[in-house]
């Protein structure tokens, strides 16, 4: 009994050292979720390989996974990422992308992703996403954050909001694909409230014939919707 527990404890012993020892590959990337446009699978690479020529036939005991994992999550267009050497020596990274659902184009041009937080543009490809413009600090995203998540997460405002300007004070206004006037939202509170307004307002002026009679659609009062032509 006391020889094979030595066996076994020898054979363990070896297969670990063994495994440690054992040269990983060049990194194969997987990229997980719906956006997995923005890096391709050469930028995560360069992200991993950091200050080294190559990670292949690098020993697997070399390698902290760890650093590799902080180095992919530090990157402004990755939300979360994974990094595992496989029991072949198979290096892998799973990576998820960020989700932008704004974007900025101000005195700086950045993306606003679906958490609210900076995510800076692409070089591999440009999100189809309303456009921010005015007075916008990138250090409080809140209120363009909000509407810009409402937006994305409402087909009518989806199909129709092609702008949000932020004035000085933080009044809102919106832009709708081929409409000439302005919707003042002013602050966000009320949105729904807000929203269900323009949408009755919108399609009363379009059965109507009306829509682009007006110049500025005003929707900060109370169970009103404020025009001007």
């Amino acid at each position: 009994m006391l020889v094979l527990s030595v066996v076994v404890i020898f054979l363990y012993a070896f297969s670990t050292h063994r495994n440690d020892g054992r040269k990983v590959s060049e990194p194969q990337v997987e990229f997980v979720g719906e956006n997995s446009l923005f890096l391709t699978h050469e930028n995560v690479s360069k992200l991993l390989i950091q200050n080294r020529k190559s990670l292949k036939n690098v020993p697997k005991e070399a390698l902290d996974l760890n650093e590799l994992e902080k180095a992919l999550k530090s990157n402004p267009m990755i939300k979360s990422a994974e990094v595992y050497v496989a029991v072949n020596g198979t290096f892998n990274a799973k990576v998820e992308q960020k989700t932008p659902i704004a974007r900025v184009n101000t005195n700086a041009s950045y993306y606003i992703d679906d958490e609210g937080s900076f995510m800076p543009l692409s070089s591999n490809y440009s999100a189809r996403v309303p456009l921010v413009t005015g007075y916008v600090d990138k250090n409080n995203l809140k209120n363009v954050f909000t509407i810009a998540k409402k937006i994305q997460n409402d087909e009518f405002l989806k199909k129709h909001v092609i702008e949000i300007y932020q004035s000085l004070d933080k009044d809102v206004f919106l832009k709708l694909r081929q409409c000439r006037f302005l919707v003042q939202l002013g602050d966000v509170k009320l949105l729904d409230k807000k929203i269900n307004n323009l949408k009755a307002f919108y399609l009363k002026s379009t059965k109507e014939g009306t829509l682009n009679e007006y110049r500025n659609v005003n929707l900060r009062f109370d169970n009103q919707v404020v025009c001007s032509r």
